[in-house]
């Protein structure tokens, strides 16, 4: 027997009209009932935000634009992709020579090996270009038609002997992209009128601007004190001294020099070395002890030594200092120093100090 089951879209599902068909079980679906223990409930962790009508709502800040890079092809038979690995061969990293000079990625493959060929002919080891192309990847993109006559002046017109070609390569990169006619000409030019003649000796200073460089410091030295004369001597005898910061070494050091130290600056016209020296490193360290145990010495013998030879100085000068004196020779507080103002021994007047004639061999041997 068959029921049918008739469907209402009012009232619901209709049961059939015959009971026996219902199911003698039914299970009970659990209903809330007041009797039932009540669920608990946990608090949301929101925080209703409060927004004022008038308070306009700062909204969160751009990040930074990354730097743009240029598109490199990622091609396995690309060109790219061979000079990738032609240079990693050499140990030199294209990607980071792209970055820093983007042209370098539209150099040809030729144009590199004529270039790389170039440097492994004048002595550049693996080692060396990787230097150069690290410290001026400038130099993949310039090409041998540029870097010839750069060459060709440091061999005929500085003075650079062919043997010394790659240490002076090694040592200053810059070089081999820098004009001949706007640069390197003019600052050998300019060295040789202050008197500079070893100009292979200090071929670094070729790549700098006489304008931004070397003529600044001259200036500097004027305005500190120095006459004009005296300013071309100094340089003259340490040229060097025109690669350092007037703002991070000379006048930090000047300053302390007079102020600290009571020196004059004439003595930095005979020993101009005094800024090759570290301020914090070696001259106050030594300043200071020298001070303490009432020992004067120049320039030279207080910068010069190493640490144990200017430990044996100083115990000598102090064993000296706290002997017994001969009046014969010296009869108080004065102490001999060897300072050239005219071409002769000059006294110095120091307080409670006393130092007699022998001491004459222990300067001498400074």
């Amino acid at each position: 027997m068959e029921e049918v089951f008739r469907f209402c879209s009012c009232s619901g599902l209709q049961l059939p009209s015959n009971p026996q068909f219902l199911p003698s079980q039914i299970p009970k679906i659990p209903t809330s009932s007041h009797n039932a223990p009540p669920r608990p409930r946990f608090p949301l962790p929101v925080r209703a935000l409060r927004l004022s009508p008038k308070t306009p709502t700062p909204l969160p800040e751009k990040p930074p634009k990354p730097p743009t890079l240029p598109v490199l092809p990622s091609q396995p038979s690309s060109p790219f992709h061979e000079k990738l690995l032609y240079l990693d061969s050499l140990g030199i990293d294209l990607f980071a020579a792209v970055a820093a000079h983007p042209p370098v990625a539209a150099v040809p493959l030729a144009d590199l090996r004529a270039t790389v060929d170039l440097l492994l002919s004048i002595g550049l080891a693996a080692g060396d270009l990787r230097r150069v192309c690290g410290m001026c990847p400038e130099v993949l993109a310039a090409g041998p038609k540029a870097l010839t006559p750069v060459l060709t002046f440091l061999l005929r017109e500085a003075g650079v002997q062919g043997r010394d070609l790659r240490r002076v390569i090694h040592r200053r990169p810059r070089l081999l992209v820098s004009d001949v006619a706007c640069r390197l000409r003019p600052t050998l030019y300019f060295l040789q009128m202050l008197g500079i003649t070893a100009i292979s000796r200090h071929t670094s200073l070729l790549s700098c601007s006489v304008e931004e460089k070397l003529l600044p410091r001259l200036d500097f030295l004027q305005r500190v004190g120095f006459s004009h004369r005296d300013s071309r001597v100094m340089v003259r005898r340490f040229p060097q001294l025109f690669c350092y910061s007037i703002k991070e070494n000379l006048q930090p050091k000047i300053e302390f020099l007079a102020s600290e130290m009571g020196r004059e600056l004439r003595e930095l016209k005979e020993f101009p070395h005094y800024f090759s020296f570290s301020l914090e490193n070696r001259i106050k360290p030594r300043h200071r002890v020298c001070n303490e145990k009432g020992v004067f010495l120049p320039l030279p013998a207080l910068l010069r030594p190493s640490d144990e030879q200017f430990d044996a100085r100083l115990e000598l000068g102090v064993q000296k200092i706290g002997g017994k004196t001969n009046h014969d020779h010296f009869r108080s507080h004065f102490i001999l120093c060897l300072r050239n103002d005219t071409s002769e021994l000059s006294m110095i007047l120091l307080t409670e100090i006393l130092v007699p004639a022998v001491n004459m061999r222990l300067l001498n041997q400074i």
